[in-house]
């Protein structure tokens, strides 16, 4: 039987392996959930919403051993590990406590008669959840949370490379209460996952990945009639205005590119930097790119550790070493340390034209792509012109025109103000154009996979 084997990157030393399971045994896995979805959904909302309490007690008790499984299987920061369990209760608890109110019946009027109408928020069964190694908790809690509120059951193929985490999360929902069955987590190829989505106990799919993957997956959805919801990462543009508090946008450009050792869909990847400020910016944020420490995750003064497996260093290699075949330069890092772990520093490239990774496409790593704006207007442009749209950010110090610009013409889901930050459970989280539709959090994520009914009373 075939196996999959995880593999630390900071090391190169071998984790664990697993069984990968043949689709007889997923399909069972999958039916098992259907069957115990038909009891779940008995419940009230306020009856769920204890079990996603205590998986939020739970995932806090044992927030230390999760944050070493992280960083083991990923080579995210030991203390970033600690941050996204906190973040992961953090969603339990509220959803359990805003989930009651967002899916509650609603009163209507009848528009043509004047007579009675309820709208209900009704669970639809099995949603298969297909996640990435970034967050290895994060990504499969958010979809975890909102669809046990909304009274549904969820099945869970995680990347390969965290196989552990997601089957330890599993065990600690049971350990928490929530029944066996309800939430399945099945380590599966690519084909028999293909296979599953049609499945007819399958009742929508979601996938973060990128926009080549959600091609696949939604085409495969939609041949079966399912509804999905993408989150398909970006290359988020970061425009520094010509007012722009240049210590303010060093600062968190910094902390928006190297952010989980800059694994992430909403990092700040590109810097579109009007030419007001170009050198002031550039020179600052620069100079501290390259004081950055990257060394060993587990090791609290590192700022950066490895990336998530060779193949990903492979990855990001290939990118910006293409950006610099076709012009672009290198304003630090750029070439890899000897020695042993997928190590690569942080890096700036300048001088970016279109055809370039470095400007089109996403790096999912440690490398900020410099472009630079005549103006305000251009910069605007610039960020608008990419094919992705998930998030992005402004930093000027008139916040009021900075609101204003990100409201009426940034083409992107989400957009910080003179800030970076990652998720919050309370806000909307999703993307336009090829960063994918749908949203999760901030009470939208409940209502993804819900059957909007409507009963029309006499």
């Amino acid at each position: 039987m075939s196996t999959i084997t995880t593999i630390n990157p900071a090391t190169g030393k071998d984790i664990k392996s697993y069984e990968i399971m043949s689709e007889e045994e997923a399909t069972d896995r999958l039916e098992a959930c259907h069957v115990a979805f038909l009891a779940w959904r008995e419940l009230t909302h306020k009856d769920r919403a204890v079990y996603l309490k205590k998986i939020g007690q739970k995932l806090r008790d044992n927030a230390d051993e999760l944050a070493v499984l992280m960083t083991n299987e990923t080579g995210k920061l030991l203390k970033d590990g600690r941050i996204e369990v906190e973040l992961c209760a953090a969603i339990f608890d509220y959803t359990a406590e805003s989930g009651p109110d967002v899916l509650a019946d609603e009163e209507r009027e009848q528009g043509l008669n004047g007579k009675r109408g309820v709208v209900s928020y009704q669970p639809v069964g099995v949603i298969y959840s297909i996640q990435p190694w970034n967050f290895p908790l994060y990504q499969p809690v958010r979809v975890l949370a909102a669809n046990l509120m909304a009274g549904n059951g969820c099945v869970l193929k995680h990347a390969s490379i965290c196989t552990g985490a997601g089957l330890r999360l599993r065990e600690l929902c049971i350990e928490a209460g929530l029944p066996e069955n309800l939430f399945q987590v099945i380590v599966i190829d690519h084909d028999t996952s293909d296979n599953l989505i049609a499945h007819p106990k399958v009742r929508g799919v979601t996938l973060t990945g990128s926009d080549g993957a959600g091609q696949h997956i939604g085409a495969v959805a939609a041949k079966a009639l399912k509804k999905t919801v993408l989150e398909l990462g970006s290359n988020d543009a970061y425009l520094v205005l010509q007012d722009a508090d240049i210590e303010t946008a060093v600062e968190f450009s910094v902390m928006g590119r190297l952010y989980n050792n800059g694994e992430t869909c909403i990092s700040a990847k590109r810097f579109i930097v009007t030419d007001e400020v170009y050198d002031a910016f550039v020179d600052a944020f620069v100079a501290q790119m390259k004081d950055i420490v990257m060394g060993d995750p587990t090791d609290k003064n590192s700022q950066l550790g490895p990336l998530s497996s060779q193949d990903q260093f492979d990855t990001v290699k290939e990118q910006v070493d293409a950006s610099v075949a076709k012009g672009a330069k290198v304003l630090c890092g750029g070439e890899a340390p000897d020695g042993v772990g997928a190590y690569y520093p942080s890096t700036v490239l300048a001088d970016l034209t279109p055809g370039m990774p470095a400007y089109d496409d996403e790096i999912f790593g440690p490398v900020a792509s410099i472009i630079r704006a005549r103006d305000d207007e251009d910069a605007m442009r610039l960020a608008n012109e990419s094919r992705y749209g998930l998030g992005g950010g402004i930093f000027s110090k008139d916040e009021e025109r900075a609101l204003k610009l990100a409201r009426d013409y940034f083409d992107t889901g989400m957009i910080h103000i003179n800030s970076f930050g990652a998720a919050d459970p309370n806000m909307p989280f999703g993307g336009v154009k090829n960063s994918g539709h749908g949203r999760e959090h901030g009470g939208f994520g409940m209502k993804e996979f819900v059957n909007v009914k409507s009963i029309f009373l006499p």
